[in-house]
């Protein structure tokens, strides 16, 4: 049987179109599969448990530490510090107290620099110096936790977090309490839809302080448990 012309050209058309998408599909499957196995940070703990972490990144509100533990002993419930080196290094004995009264102590970097912006060598500089400073005050190694600044992200920072055996930690929820001074809405934020295995950020402020009992007490009417980071990620509150 012959073919026209018109056929002729129209079947190559079809067999470009054809393989130009087998083509796109390809190099967008691989640039999300090598996504997705790099990001492996975690935004949630185990569901099936009972604990939820009401965690502090911690670069200022010093003012505001000793009263937001005092609060959380008075439940008989403990919670994860995320703390910046410098800021470490200017309240040692504050950073003892934290882990003598049974708080984790865990990593926020060095200088609050976004992860995604830093080289590898930057990046592990920020993680490294801060866990020594932690060990060297606390009296042993340092919990390998990382909670990115700013929530940034970036493949050099998960190559490093990967080579020092870190797990990153994101969160489920976000208070926004470092912007929105209001603590209805700051106990709000924290409370609604709560479920087990929810990592819930805060920071050290005068009202997250003033919110902090009455999110406590609704934790403890739900029947569950405001615990730390790895006792949440494992249930073993």
């Amino acid at each position: 049987m012959k073919h026209s012309k018109s056929q002729i050209v129209l079947t190559n058309i079809a067999i470009v179109m054809v393989l130009t998408l087998l083509l796109i599909s390809t190099l967008y499957t691989g640039t999300t599969a090598t996504f997705v196995q790099q990001n492996n940070a975690l935004y949630y703990g185990n569901r099936e448990g009972n604990s939820v972490c009401l965690m502090f990144n911690v670069y200022q509100g010093t003012e505001f530490i000793e009263q937001i533990m005092q609060t959380f002993k008075s439940f008989d419930f403990t919670t994860t510090f995320f703390v910046g080196g410098i800021w470490v290094e200017k309240n040692e004995d504050l950073v003892k107290k934290m882990s003598d009264e049974g708080f984790e102590i865990a990593n926020h970097g060095y200088l609050h620099r976004d992860s995604d912006k830093l080289s590898l060598n930057r990046n592990r500089e920020e993680i490294v110096i801060t866990e020594r400073l932690i060990a060297s005050i606390i009296g042993k190694e340092a919990v390998k936790l990382f909670a990115p600044p700013s929530g940034a992200i970036g493949s050099n920072m998960f190559n490093v977090c990967n080579e020092l055996e870190y797990k990153v930690i994101m969160w489920t929820r976000d208070t926004i309490d470092w912007r929105d001074q209001d603590s209805e809405l700051i106990h709000s934020r924290a409370t609604k839809n709560l479920s087990a295995g929810d990592l819930i950020l805060m920071h050290p402020t005068q009202s997250t302080t003033d919110a902090l009992a009455q999110v406590l007490e609704y934790i403890k009417e739900q029947g569950l448990v405001a615990s730390t980071v790895t006792q949440t990620l494992s249930n073993a509150a």
